[in-house]
């Protein structure tokens, strides 16, 4: 009996060496892969966030043309360079910020896109516009990639802030690139930061903002008065009916209706009583004439 359990103990515990080498290498494993997630999760959070603070704008089209169906986020660009094209053409051309400076695309890229646009004449008309300082644009998508660690904002000019005549919803792509590695650790504020440097949120964009809301309180407070206006025109009682006097009446009746005269003068069956603004003349107790 001995024998076979000295036998038996070697095998348990080359059996629980095996199962603990199983389950560290599980966990090691698992470990490895555990931050993945992590890394999308912050992804979508940023965007999320980012996409809060830039309101995108809707953009409409009629036999007229295009025009802001809904006005976004207001921004102003705040360095020049950056190279848009109509709203009308199909891709916009990608403009690049890093390390405080914009790198418009190149000439070759322009170049290849007036060529698949089939835009070669001068007669044609300037097909590209370089935005300049003070311009305002709306966004109309923000995208965040923490692969690349790039931000990247299309935009669109505001025609009716820059009076542009005749409007063309002139639109880029700026891609901000952030140093390797930055974007999964950087908050929704740094990126706001850099964007910023570029394209800071106008003042005019606030202003909007309060101006909505100031309507709102304007229009809720104009309803309130008008429901307390209703309420005290219930509340109030209704006007009497004027009092009428009428040929035949006795004087019991037009007391009744005007209360007793100031003066009354007796000429037997013939009487006249007197008030403020009246006279009623009364023949046999009965009223023949008023004045």
């Amino acid at each position: 009996m001995g024998q076979k359990l000295e036998r038996m103990i070697p095998r348990v515990v080359v059996a629980g060496r095996s199962t603990f080498l199983f389950a560290t290498l599980f966990v090691t494993l698992f470990a490895t892969i555990l931050p993945l997630p992590r890394v999308g999760a912050q992804a979508v959070s940023l965007q999320e966030q980012l996409v809060a603070q830039y309101k995108a704008v809707k953009m409409g089209s009629d036999t007229s043309g295009y025009s802001v169906v809904d006005p976004g986020t207001l921004l102003a660009v705040q360095k020049g360079g950056l190279l848009g094209v109509p709203y009308s053409d199909k891709s916009a051309l990608t403009n690049r910020y890093e390390g405080g400076t914009v790198h418009p695309p190149s000439g070759l890229a322009v170049a290849g896109k007036k060529a698949l646009l089939g835009r070669f004449s001068q007669s044609e008309g300037q097909t590209t516009k370089l935005f300049a300082k003070g311009d305002k644009v709306y966004p109309t998508k923000i995208d965040v990639n923490v692969d690349k660690d790039t931000v990247t904002l299309a935009i669109v000019a505001c025609d009716t802030c820059n009076k542009t005549d005749p409007p063309t919803y002139n639109k880029a792509n700026v891609v901000f690139q952030f140093p390797r590695g930055s974007l999964a650790k950087a908050s929704a504020g740094d990126v706001e930061d850099t964007i910023g440097q570029l394209l800071s949120v106008s003042d005019d964009s606030q202003q909007q903002d309060q101006g909505a809301q100031q309507g709102g309180q304007d229009q809720q407070q104009g309803a309130q008065g008008d429901q307390q206006a209703a309420q005290q025109a219930a509340q109030q009682p209704a006007a009497a009916e004027p009092q009428t006097i009428g040929v035949g009446q006795t004087t019991d009746q037009v007391q009744g209706s005007l209360g007793k005269p100031d003066k009354i003068v007796n000429l037997g069956a013939k009487q006249i009583w007197v008030y403020k603004d009246l006279k009623v003349t009364f023949l046999n107790g009965k009223v023949s004439d008023v004045q």
